[in-house]
This record gives structure tokens, C-alpha cells and sequence, in this order.
């Protein structure tokens, strides 16, 4: 069978994390993705770090499956070329600020206007219009603004989110609003323009908490190890020096743990511990007793009881212990990639449908493109064959 997106080209002005993962995301469903890149150094997220292979492990991550092609945009004749590029293409993705897009030309209101069939997506850190819309927006800026900060860490100290969370929920939502509209346009013709803000992103990730905040008056405690509104739900310490996270989630399991797992079935009962509310509020109280219990029994025993009792649980992993996963392994979810300074292994995409082909495993070096794409986009974009 063929990928979902084959035949669908896309044409990416793009750089950092946010609008690369969406568009790598593409590819891997079988887009193919052209890059546009600045000469010389292209994408600044191929300068973090030489971590895989000589390659930025960013880099690596929100690009492998993509081709490049290396344009000044000021350059009147890179520019005509540019423009003809996008006229040819099903999708054009940007993340430049919204001021420099504007001068571009290259918002996606901007280009749908002149390509009504066009997909044209914009993603921006605090959207296209407000007090704050030409602001600066890297990942922990929006992590800082989206209330993500404040959420995590301890209670003494606010920690950000380890992994770039802000990128990520808007390369997501960039992604779903995309496949939306493709699936849209192939019903109807129409085309679409898409703006995605990192902080309605982040925000809407954020907003159980949110409004529990703005219902009460006050945010949900933070904690750097449980949950801050179910109980149990963290983590513990176990004998042999691992640490294991136990969450409880209702209350037929709140009971099943404290009969089959503390084998104190009285607990369940216990006026402190008897709804998930009075389980949060004494919540030291209860982790105390599970501590106790713990403290008596081998790392093994409480394991093998977590098991048999059905009790969701899960070791606390480092990345070294994530990169061997047993379970990862066993699906043999790793694959190799070739960059321009050679082979880096990655973890395979983790859509999973069924008779897809894998998407080119290459990261391409700045410029780097299969010459017949060019070709396609610019036959596509001539005149007299009408919009994508």
C-alpha cells in the first residue's frame, strides 16, 4: 500500500524545533518535504550540538525524511524560484516571526490569497496579533508564559518541562490542523490558511490545572514527585535502590491496592484515605503508610504484589535505561539513519499504520534535494495549470 500522504508535496520555510517536527511528521506519513534553507549554515538547530554522528541531535530528530534546498530569499532570482516552489506545492509551512513573515510575504493569509488551494500554515510563538505577537518566543519562554513552569519543580522551586513541550504541542497541533485541511481540501478544493500559536498550544496542555486555579483561587500544589490532584499517584522508593511510580486512579483500584498490595485492607477505609479528595488532602499521611510497608518487604516481593493486584506501576527510567527499553527492544523500534557525516540510530516514528512503507531514513546536508522535486513543483506551478 502506498503512505497516507504520497503525492503530497510540502514546502517548509523552517527552522529551530517547532515547524520541522510537524513537517517531519509529514514525511513520515510519506509527504515529501522540502526544506528551505538560509545558504551557508541553514536551519540554526544544526549548530546545538555534533552529538549523532557529527550531527546535532535536534536536528537529526525533526529533520531525517526531509530534502533541502538552499535559498536567499532576498536575492530576486532565489526568490522567483522560491515563489514558484511554493505556487507548485500542496502545503507551505513557516515559522518565522510574524513581523518578518509579513515582510516576506510569506504569512499564510498572504500566499492563500494568491493560491486559494493551497494548505498554508503559520506557527508563531504568541500568534499574529496581540501586545506580545512580535515578542521572541523560544520553547522555555513559552513554558515560562503557559503557566508550565509554575506547575512543575518542587515547592520551593519551579523547574521547566525536560524536554521542549512548547515545540512540541505546536508541531502537533500544526500537524493534526494540516491533515485536517488536506482531508478537507480532497472533499471540497478548498485550501486553508492555519495559524498556530506555542502558547494557546502549551495552555491548552495546561489547562485542567488552569482551571482548577481559576475555579478556586489557587493553583494545584506543585510537587516534583505526584500527582497534584490524585493520590496515590507517585513515586516511591524501593530497597534495592530503584524507584517506582504507583498510580491510583479509582477507587475499585485504591481498594485492590490497599487489600492485595499494603495487604491492609482497613486502609480503605480509613476516614483520611476514603475518597480521592480526603486521599489528597492527607496525602503525607498516606505516602507514609505506603513507605512503611514498603520499607518491611524485599524490592521483588512489592513488585510481584503490584503485578498480581493489577495496580498500574512503572520504574523511573533515565535515558540511558530508556534507550534499552525492554519493551522498545522487543519491538524493534529503532531504525538507521543516514546524515551527512554518517549513520546515527533513531527510534522509528511511532504512527504504526498498517502497510506504510518507512519514510527515507536520510538527514540532508543544506541543500541537498533530488533535482525532479524542483521540476515537479515548478511544472505544477505553471501557468495555464490552475492551483494545487
Amino acid at each position: 500500500m502506498s503512505a497516507p500522504l504520497d503525492g503530497i508535496i510540502v514546502v517548509a520555510l523552517e527552522q529551530a524545533v517547532s515547524a520541522p517536527m510537524a513537517t517531519r511528521h509529514l514525511a513520515d506519513l510519506g509527504a515529501t518535504v522540502l526544506k528551505v534553507e538560509q545558504p551557508g549554515g541553514g536551519d540554526l538547530a544544526r549548530h546545538y550540538d555534533a552529538n549523532m554522528a557529527g550531527q546535532s541531535s535536534y536536528f537529526v530528530w525533526a529533520n531525517r525524511g526531509k530534502q533541502s534546498i538552499a535559498l536567499d530569499l532576498k536575492d530576486g532570482d532565489q526568490r522567483a524560484m522560491f515563489d514558484t516552489l511554493v505556487a507548485g506545492a500542496d502545503v507551505f509551512v513557516q515559522n518565522l516571526s510574524p513581523a518578518a513573515a509579513a515582510r516576506a510575504g510569506v504569512l499564510a493569509r498572504q500566499l492563500h490569497a494568491l493560491h486559494p488551494g493551497l494548505i498554508a500554515c503559520d506557527v508563531s510563538g504568541y500568534g499574529l496579533d496581540g501586545p506580545r505577537t512580535d515578542d521572541k518566543a523560544y520553547d522555555l519562554a513559552i513554558q515560562a508564559e503557559a503557566g508550565a513552569f509554575a506547575l512543575t519543580g518542587s515547592p520551593d522551586e519551579m523547574a521547566k518541562v525536560g524536554i521542549s513541550i512548547a515545540d512540541i504541542s505546536a508541531a502537533m497541533y500544526a500537524l493534526s490542523s494540516i491533515l485536517a485541511a488536506i482531508v478537507r481540501r480532497d472533499r471540497t478544493g478548498e485550501g486553508a490558511t492555519i495559524e498556530i500559536s506555542m502558547l494557546e498550544t502549551l495552555v491548552e496542555w495546561a489547562s485542567p490545572q488552569i482551571y482548577t486555579a481559576a475555579s478556586t483561587g489557587a493553583a494545584p500544589a506543585r510537587s516534583s514527585r505526584r500527582h497534584p490532584m490524585i493520590a496515590p499517584y507517585g513515586t516511591f522508593p524501593l530497597p534495592d535502590g530503584r524507584t517506582v511510580l504507583i498510580a491510583i486512579q479509582a477507587q475499585h483500584e485504591w481498594r485492590t491496592f490497599a487489600a492485595e498490595v499494603l495487604q491492609r485492607p482497613e486502609l480503605a477505609d480509613d476516614t483520611r484515605f476514603a475518597t480521592n479528595p480526603d486521599r489528597r488532602d492527607h496525602v503525607d499521611e498516606l505516602e507514609s503508610e505506603i513507605r512503611a510497608v514498603f520499607a518491611g518487604l524485599p524490592a521483588d516481593e512489592i513488585i510481584e504484589r503490584l503485578r498480581r493486584a493489577r495496580t498500574a506501576h512503572s520504574f523511573v527510567r533515565d535515558p540511558l535505561e530508556v534507550w534499552e527499553h525492554e519493551q522498545l527492544r522487543a519491538r524493534d523500534r529503532y531504525v538507521d539513519v543516514a546524515t551527512p557525516t554518517g549513520d546515527a540510530r533513531m527510534f522509528r516514528p511511532p504512527f504504526n499504520l498498517s502497510d506504510v512503507p518507512p519514510a527515507a531514513p536520510r538527514v540532508p546536508a543544506v541543500g541537498e534535494h533530488d533535482p525532479d522535486i524542483v521540476a515537479e513543483l515548478t511544472r505544477r506551478a505553471r501557468p495555464g495549470t490552475g492551483d494545487v
